[in-house]
């Protein structure tokens, strides 16, 4: 049949038949294989009921492997186990003779005397104790454990006959533990002498978790007896654990393990947070120094995962431990500082010979607890670092009272609470710099237990600038300082971190530079915002800070690998600290905002000198964008007044018209300088109340025409925009702000006819400027004098004729989208060619 099918498929590749003939060729090709394969399924299912009858064959699949599909997509269903089937039906055969048992003493048992059941109860549980060893000499593994699960029932049933027939006066809790001890032993005895049942020791180690905590509720124990009777039970299933080798067993007690100490260690940390004194810490931290000695005993020989994981407990109980000693006797806000002492002490223990794994645990531990102490430490560090800008509605308003807390709005803070904040920062950040300074050194120390990669030491240093910048920042407020103290304050952390983010780089430590350059610029808001609460004082710090960007520019721009961009953000910066003081000046004068609009503009002044005398630089583009900013903002500041607004106009055009005198510049420059000069003219003739503006314009455009006619000569290749646009702008625009607000229909119509001509002298000479501004102007005009009608026909229409008409033009422009797209490329290069 394969034969056939390769002469075929050769045939049908050496000559390729008709579309008819083929599709017959492979129909027939497919019944074939059709028929083959049923032939091939029904031998296959003979085999396997042939297989079925004489048992499994040695040749059968690999476990696991997929069989191969029958008629229905999937291989033919699996007879299920014998071994599947017989533990189905132990499980259910010994559920229910335990719950005939449980009936049988609930229900009957008040039918029989004391002979009658003592004789039945001693049978049953005898006889199913005794029957799992015959079992098991017959190989019946699974009957056996069967058995030994109702035994275990029966005999719980059984002690609770006992105590409700033979001692009814006895104490629950003090028999239930005496009874569970009992069971315990008695499990093990039984699982040790028939050592193939999985089982008995299992339910042994279960029981063993019941007695000293009973024992101890029936002595009315108090919690730390509750907590010694846990951690000694803890202790015990831990030397279960290591010492036997059966896995369940050893699975059973490290749960157990985990169950008991985990809880016997939360009740000694609450006794130990809630002591009155050093005295009553003592007996809590003492139980917490032996269940870490436990998890340190352990440690040593368990794997290194639960090494690791007991060298972490042991190293959290011990802090715990300690440190709760000496914070019991201080106020609540020096507690962490207590722990974090501790857990600087834990940390040196890791040389102890505790091996690698345990030994890495408890510099998990240690830092952990210096990881919470720090989060802690940082609830007053948000408030202080976000309270200055509180002071946006209060600029000039005075000192506020309350000193460092009130200028940050954390009167209301517990700071008695949090008073050991800034010493848990600064002594974090102590030893994290020293980490960094001493960073080999450390290395070395610390030998096998840390092999950290270069990447740390930075995020050591990093972190140490961090927190010991918010540790000095909020420190002023930790103790109640003064106002002036705190601005100070804020100077200084900023000064200083910038000059710690010039050393970084110098040093070659980016993440640290680029950290202190972070808190660096989050001071010097800070400061900024705090100065705006007297006039000296925002004088002083923005004249300041302005002189430390200057300096702390200069200083980047000479440091090699420094980014052209953080060069120019330090002198934007400084360019934006000018600003204040200057706009300042106007209010410290008695100036109107719009009469302090004029003195603003020496910012943009000064920009442009340095941009001029940085030509080339890259940082001087960035401070003559921000300069320009500047001037946009004393453009907005004049807008109340109109002749200020002229002026200041004028004043920019002027600003940018000296800027167009270097080459680099003259675009850009000299295009904004024409703008700013029409707009200054214009606004000069609304306030003259001009209502014909053309006659101040035209004396302007027709020699500017002239001009520009002039230039083209001598330069053709001079873009019409740059001979005709000013010229024809300084009418034209006028013109149309004029007509938008003539009631009459003379002065749009001789608009319309000039924009008219001038489009299509555009169009005739193929010139840009005459084109865009003749058409720009003609289709305003246009608009304006149909906006009347197409008001009146919207209303006379349907409110869904619009939406309708929308969807019928959005359907026409999407199927026709790629003509209106070349026809709009079309009309974008034919622009393009136009000068």
């Amino acid at each position: 049949m394969f034969g056939r099918v390769a002469r075929s498929t050769l045939a049908f590749m050496e000559h390729v038949p008709p579309p008819a003939e083929e599709l017959a060729l492979l129909d027939r090709e497919l019944a074939r294989l059709d028929a083959r394969r049923a032939q091939l399924l029904t031998r296959r299912a003979w085999l396997l009921r042939a297989l079925a009858a004489t048992g499994p064959a040695p040749w059968g699949p690999p476990q696991g492997s997929v069989a191969p599909w029958g008629p229905g997509g999937f291989g033919p269903a699996r007879p299920a186990s014998k071994r599947s089937v017989q533990n189905v039906l132990l499980v259910l055969g010994g559920l229910l003779l335990a719950v005939a048992a449980l009936a049988f003493t609930l229900v009957s048992w008040g039918d029989l005397g004391i002979g009658g059941r003592s004789a039945v109860l001693t049978a049953v549980t005898a006889g199913a104790l005794a029957a799992p060893a015959t079992l098991l000499r017959r190989g019946l593994a699974a009957t056996a454990e069967a058995l030994v699960a109702v035994a275990s029932v029966l005999m719980v049933l059984d002690a609770y006959a006992v105590y409700a027939v033979a001692l009814p006066d006895a104490g629950g809790a003090a028999y239930t533990g005496t009874a569970a001890a009992v069971l315990a032993l008695l499990w093990t005895a039984y699982g040790l002498l028939l050592g193939r049942l999985r089982l008995p020791l299992p339910l042994a180690v279960v029981s063993a978790q019941l007695p000293l905590v009973l024992w101890v509720w029936a002595a009315d124990g108090g919690p730390l007896w509750f907590s010694g009777a846990l951690l000694v039970t803890a202790a015990l299933d831990g030397v279960v654990a290591l010492a036997v080798g059966r896995a369940s067993v050893r699975v059973v007690a490290c749960v157990a393990l985990c169950a008991t100490g985990g809880a016997g260690l939360l009740v000694a940390l609450v006794e130990s947070l809630t002591a009155a004194g050093p005295a009553g810490a003592v007996v809590p931290g003492a139980l917490l120094l032996a269940g870490a000695a436990l998890a340190l005993a352990g440690a040593r020989r368990a794997p290194v995962a639960f090494a690791t994981a007991g060298g972490l407990v042991a190293g959290l109980v011990a802090v715990a431990a300690v440190g709760g000693v000496p914070a019991a006797g201080v106020p609540d806000g020096w507690r962490v500082l207590a722990y974090l002492l501790c857990a600087g002490a834990v940390l040196f223990s890791v040389r102890a010979p505790l091996g690698v794994a345990a030994a890495r645990g408890l510099a998990w531990a240690s830092a952990a607890v210096v990881a919470g102490a720090v989060l802690v430490s940082l609830v007053p560090v948000t408030v202080v670092a976000a309270g200055p800008v509180t002071r946006l509605g209060a600029v000039w308003s005075g000192a506020p009272r309350g000193g460092a807390r009130g200028a940050v709005g954390a009167t209301d803070l517990p700071w008695d609470a949090m008073a050991s904040a800034p010493v848990v920062l600064l002594l974090v950040a102590v030893a994290l710099g020293a980490a960094f300074r001493r960073w080999d050194g450390l290395l070395r120390w610390a030998g096998p237990l840390l092999v950290p990669g270069p990447a740390w030491r930075g995020a050591a240093g990093a972190a140490g600038v961090a927190l010991g910048w918010a540790g000095l920042m909020v420190l002023p407020a930790a103790l109640d300082l003064s106002f002036a103290a705190a601005q100070a304050g804020q100077l200084v952390l900023a000064m200083a971190a910038f000059g710690l983010a010039v050393a970084g780089l110098r040093a070659g430590a980016r993440a640290l530079a680029v950290t202190a350059g972070a808190v660096g610029v989050a001071g010097a808001v800070g400061a900024g915002l705090l100065a705006l609460a007297t006039e000296a004082a925002t004088y002083t710090a923005f004249g300041l800070l302005m002189v430390v960007f200057v300096a702390l520019a200069v200083a980047l721009d000479r440091q090699e690998g420094v980014a052209p961009p953080v060069v120019s953000a330090a002198a934007c910066a400084a360019v934006a600290c000018a600003v204040v003081p200057v706009a300042a000046l106007g209010s410290s004068l008695g100036l109107a905002v719009y009469e302090a609009a004029v003195p603003l503009l020496a910012v943009p002044t000064a920009t442009v000198l340095v941009g001029a005398r940085l030509r080339g630089h890259p940082v001087a583009v960035p401070v003559e964008v921000t300069g320009a900013a500047a001037g946009v903002v004393a453009v907005a500041m004049a807008v109340d007044d109109a002749r200020f607004l002229a002026l200041v106009l004028a004043l920019c055009g002027v600003l940018a018209a000296g800027t167009a005198l270097r080459p680099e510049r003259r675009p850009l420059a000299g295009y904004l300088a024409t703008g700013l000069f029409v707009l200054a003219a214009w606004v000069r003739l609304a306030v003259s109340g001009v209502s014909a503006p053309e006659a101040y314009t035209l004396p302007v455009t027709v020699p500017a025409l002239v001009v520009g006619v002039l230039r083209r000569r001598r330069d053709p290749s001079a873009s019409s925009w740059a001979a005709y646009g000013a010229g024809l702008a300084v009418t034209l625009v006028p013109s149309l702000g004029a007509a938008w607000t003539d009631p009459h229909w003379t002065r749009p119509l001789l608009l319309g006819v000039a924009a008219l001509g001038v489009t299509l002298a555009g169009a005739r000479l193929r010139l840009q400027a005459l084109l865009v501004l003749g058409g720009a102007v003609l289709a305003l005009d246009a608009l304006h004098e149909l906006a009347p009608y197409v008001v009146q026909v919207a209303g006379a229409l349907p409110r869904w004729v619009a939406p309708a008409l929308a969807g019928v033009l959005l359907l026409v422009v999407g199927a026709t989208y790629e003509k209106r797209l070349r026809d709009a490329r079309r009309l974008k290069e034919a622009l393009g060619r136009m000068r």
